[in-house]
């Protein structure tokens, strides 16, 4: 079944102005060109065909994938990943591009116009394709069940929210939901929802989040040992505030101010989620009066650093592997919805989050029930907790346990996801 003629005129009249949002986005005319090209076609030749498609919106979805596609990656399968956003290719492209070059290969998802949806198909010709969360797109869809090319969505997540939202839109949603050869679901809440959505219940199965297989990079561990040492940490007590939004970053450090200036030994990194507000965030931390330096300057911390900008891409295991206690950001501001928690709990760090974090509230809750992490309301509130967990160690200790047995608890994932698709591809 094809997606109704509303949606079709919709996509129809906002094109234009979707290209005039990634021409302003553009860094250069040649980047514009090539993004352009990867959307709307022509589309270039791939560096092969029959390749195991996996699609992640961006970074969070790109990293949960990671361990999938890695897997598949050293058994010298083709992977072909598309994102939506240029942070969620840009974090594909820092994963795999130089380790595997003849087997990998990342371009923007193609616009969900059905024209577009075919040319890309005949081109790229995938076995497989792997949607990552929660990706719907009614065209997509439609032409890869009509062409035979079995789907699944990974991982999947659907939160009540937005479930609602699915639900107004039940000729787009059902069609969908039956287009999809398999959902795994992370969880029993999720698979009800898409069940009241109209999937068969047959074709889907809890399998739990693949986040909770994750592991740092192996790089991370040493390159956090030589910073430590070279930057004088033992001393310091050493907080996080990661993957933040606006305002998160103005009214945190404005209410941190007072401590950083009070106590040398504090050291705040901050690392804002979105690079293109790196300049903003730097002004904000300047007009605190706190003293700064920057990663992308490549300065060291000194014993007169009160905060250290991570205005770079693809580090924050390292800013993690470095904290004594984190926040995790986009969870105080509106309407938020959160980012993963599971990255400083997996190195073992104290970790707090904001009250807005719908994004992942079955992984948050399951660990708020064990005390294993903190919920704060207010920057004010945020700024309590960090100095607190900051001084004292067994309070961080205890947080830690407790979250390391919940984390423990739910891992395996991963391999039940490789082993169904592995299950798709034998009959590919």
């Amino acid at each position: 079944m094809r997606p109704p003629f509303w949606y079709h005129m919709a996509l129809t009249f906002i094109q234009p102005l979707y290209r005039s949002r990634i021409k302003k986005r553009a860094v250069h005319a040649q980047a514009l060109q090539q993004e352009l090209s990867e959307r709307f076609g022509p589309f270039t030749a791939p560096k092969h065909i029959q390749s195991l498609w996996f699609h992640a919106v961006s970074v969070g979805e790109t990293n949960a994938a990671q361990p999938l596609i890695e897997h598949y990656l050293a058994q010298g399968q083709t992977v072909l990943v598309t994102n939506t956003t240029k942070t969620g290719q840009a974090r594909a492209k820092a994963l795999f591009e130089d380790k595997y070059p003849e087997h990998f290969q990342a371009v923007f998802l193609p616009a969900d116009l059905r024209q577009n949806i075919l040319q890309f198909l005949a081109v790229y010709q995938p076995k497989l394709v792997l949607l990552m969360e929660t990706e719907l797109w009614p065209n997509l869809l439609s032409c890869l069940h009509e062409q035979g090319i079995a789907t699944l969505l990974l991982n999947a997540r659907l939160s009540a929210k937005s479930a609602q939202g699915y639900a107004r839109f039940k000729r787009l949603t059902q069609p969908m939901l039956q287009q999809l050869s398999w959902i795994a679901a992370q969880d029993q809440a999720t698979l009800q929802r898409f069940e009241t959505l109209g999937k068969d219940v047959h074709t889907m199965q809890v399998m739990g989040n693949i986040k909770f297989d994750i592991h740092a990079p192996t790089w991370v561990a040493s390159t956090a040992h030589d910073l430590y040492a070279q930057w004088q940490l033992k001393q310091r007590k050493v907080l996080v505030l990661a993957s933040t939004h606006a305002p998160e970053e103005q009214t945190i450090l404005h209410a941190l101010s007072q401590y950083l200036k009070q106590d040398p030994s504090i050291l705040c990194i901050v690392v804002p989620r979105h690079p293109e507000r790196f300049t903003s965030v730097a002004l904000e931390i300047q007009q605190l009066g706190l003293t700064m330096k920057k990663r992308s300057l490549n300065q060291a911390v000194d014993l007169d650093t009160q905060v250290y900008l991570a205005d770079s891409m693809g580090e924050l295991w390292l800013w993690y592997a470095l904290a004594d206690v984190a926040y995790v950001g986009g969870s105080l501001n509106e309407p938020g919805g959160g980012h993963n928690i599971l990255e400083p709990i997996a190195l073992g760090v104290a970790t707090i989050l904001g009250k807005n974090y719908f994004n992942f509230q079955t992984i948050v809750d399951e660990f708020v029930a064990q005390h294993a992490v903190e919920i704060v309301d207010t920057a004010t509130h945020t700024a309590e907790r960090l100095m607190y967990l900051s001084q004292h160690q067994a309070a961080r200790n205890t947080m830690v346990l407790q979250a390391n047995a919940v984390f423990e608890q739910n891992q395996g994932a991963l391999q039940r996801h490789i082993a169904l698709i592995d299950r798709f591809l034998s009959k590919s």
